[in-house]
């Protein structure tokens, strides 16, 4: 018999303030009695208790899926964030960015040329993100009321299993837990200090604001995910495909990613790896998010996030 296919979620029962970490088997949870770090920490222990449970599992265990509150299915105190890694990505955001006279055709075969150098021989870009910013897969998204240049980006993440320090590629993987979905969303106008032009990019600025990560609904065990490189990201606004992009065209994929992160610091157990934003941002298409507007998020294997936009309300004093 086929191993069956489960995933980690984090949820309250309606009307319950306890958070708790749940084991989704089709469309039935079951509550588990650690918190998910825990979990994650403890897995050479638990992975095959919660086999034998998912095995166990019929149309009558645990509560529906329908009838719970799902949450973001980690809690990380790291989030590293990967820039700049989908070869197409950065080819058409060189096009767009072009200097007057420059040929677009000509453009892009220079920037395909230093992608494909870079992925031979360079080194990813990270930044750090701030756990704070983490929100559901349904959460509504507030656009703050100080810019009108929310922007949205879906990335596969990577959710560290075991310590990861100055570990090598061939190793990376098996620190690896599992796999989730984050929608980065960035404030474009934000991203560079336009009053320190010499500092360079604000990423504090541009990407931490209360709810600008949404992530999950699912935490799917790496064993259930396959080749992280070989799957779909796709990001509909308001049922029109933005971004459809496969992860085997990222410059650097997970396991150069996690190695290199884990050059600098300890990755935990939990921490989040997000691994770059595919083309097709708002930024390309000249749209970015606005009240009303409805993104709709999927990854292969990682469920669907639905996020509402909506703008951030006046204050009682008038003040945004």
């Amino acid at each position: 018999m086929a191993q069956p296919t489960y995933a980690l979620i984090r949820f309250q029962e309606v009307g319950a303030a306890k958070v708790q970490t749940g084991l989704l088997v089709g469309d039935r949870v079951l509550a588990l009695g650690e918190d998910i770090n825990t979990l994650i920490r403890h897995w050479d222990t638990t992975e095959g208790q919660l086999d034998a449970l998912a095995a166990s599992v019929d149309g009558l265990t645990g509560l529906a899926v329908s009838d719970v509150e799902v949450l973001a299915p980690v809690e990380p105190v790291q989030v590293l964030q990967a820039g700049a890694n989908y070869r197409k990505h950065v080819i058409d955001l060189a096009a767009a960015h072009r200097g007057p006279g420059e040929d677009e055709a000509e453009v892009r075969a220079k920037t395909a040329a230093m992608m494909d150098a870079r992925a031979g021989e360079g080194t990813p870009y990270f930044f750090i993100g701030l756990p704070t910013a983490i929100a559901s897969a349904t959460d509504d998204l507030v656009l703050p009321a100080y810019s009108n240049s929310h922007d949205w980006e879906l990335e596969l993440a990577a959710v560290i299993g075991k310590e990861a320090f100055r570990v090598s590629p061939e190793e990376a993987l098996e620190h690896v837990f599992g796999y989730t979905m984050v929608n980065d969303i960035t404030t474009r106008e934000y991203v560079f200090r336009k009053d320190m032009p010499e500092i360079g990019t604000d990423w504090y600025r541009a990407k931490n604001a209360p709810g600008f990560l949404p992530t999950g609904p699912l935490l799917l065990p790496a064993k259930f995910f396959g080749n992280p490189q070989d799957v779909q990201v796709t990001l509909k606004l308001n049922g029109k495909a933005m971004q459809d992009e496969s992860t085997h065209d990222m410059i650097f994929g997970v396991a150069k990613l996690v190695s290199e992160a884990s050059q600098i610091i300890p990755l935990r157990p939990g921490d989040l790896v997000l691994t770059g934003s595919p083309a097709g941002n708002g930024a390309h298409w000249g749209r970015l998010l606005k009240d009303g507007d409805v993104m709709e998020g999927t990854i292969t294997g990682l469920g669907t996030q639905l996020i509402h936009c909506k703008d951030e309300e006046p204050t009682e004093s008038g003040q945004q």
